[in-house]
């Protein structure tokens, strides 16, 4: 239950948020037993997306655009996640079959996505757009950490460093996992906290799955003056469901009977604590 359709940012309980993700999961898995969906790489990030939608003021009622500024989910095949949030905010109009990435006439949505390493380019373009326009409105861009593979990532980050573009967050999910398997073993990216900030960003690190740390954290984001900020929020690909968990075969999936109801007992339970 949305606790207002004009909550303030940031004002929402972080029970309301805990249930909104937890309602979100149980979208997503139903839907994946009726159409093969980017099942693990949905659960791994629905925590952030709604972190980040409540940070910027999600309104339901206007949900084209936040009050603060603008998403953009870069790892675009996590779509279903996305459009589960954006219901659990209350968000009308997303019962329509779409296409398995975003699409910008899909509300909530502030830019299509597909190819994997676009998404921090628009985000990018928007923050300085909103600068040229002498208004102080926040891009969130969430990239995938395989995304991060992509040349055209770091030309962005590049540039947006030399712009200053203060009003530009990316948030990496950082699971560990892509398609083809563990990153460190397809294309390593450590020391990634590293890299960003030889980029000239802003780094942060943070439990992407602890919703209060993480609104905490993108406040803080939002406060930067001179650098572009990334959070790079430690994530586990199927969240919530320990045999899809830290597994790249559920990367893409289409579940059996069995493995639904499997799936929705294990939602119930609720998430088992990651070990020390």
């Amino acid at each position: 239950m949305v606790e207002s359709l004009t909550s303030p940012p940031g004002t929402r309980s972080e029970q309301s948020l805990a249930d909104i993700a937890a309602g979100a999961r149980r979208r997503l898995v139903d839907l994946s037993a009726t159409r093969p969906v980017h099942l693990g790489a949905s659960l791994s990030v629905i925590d952030i997306l709604v972190a980040v939608y409540d940070a910027l003021g999600l309104d339901p009622a206007r949900p084209r655009r936040p009050e603060r500024g603008d998403v953009i989910l870069s790892k675009g095949h996590a779509v279903w996640g996305l459009y589960s949030v954006l219901a659990g905010f209350g968000v009308e109009g997303l019962d329509d079959p779409r296409a398995g990435h975003p699409l910008d006439t899909t509300p909530g949505v502030a830019a299509g996505t597909g190819a994997l390493g676009h998404g921090l380019s628009i985000g990018a373009g928007l923050a300085l757009a909103a600068r040229l326009d002498g208004g102080d409105r926040k891009a969130v861009v969430v990239l995938g950490d395989g995304e991060l593979d992509e040349g055209s990532v770091w030309e962005a980050a590049m540039f947006a460093a030399h712009h200053a573009l203060a009003n530009l967050v990316a948030v990496v999910d950082r699971n560990g996992l892509q398609q083809e398997g563990p990153t460190e073993s397809v294309l390593a990216l450590e020391p990634l906290a590293a890299k960003w900030q030889a980029f000239g960003w802003q780094v942060i690190e943070a439990d992407g799955h602890d919703g209060a740390a993480l609104r905490r954290t993108l406040e803080e984001a939002f406060a930067s003056e001179d650098l572009p900020t990334v959070v790079i929020a430690h994530t586990v690909k199927g969240r919530g469901v320990p045999f899809m968990e830290h597994d790249p075969a559920f990367h893409h999936a289409h579940l059996t009977s069995h493995q639904h109801a499997a799936a929705l007992t294990a939602l119930a339970a609720g998430p088992e604590q990651e070990p020390a």
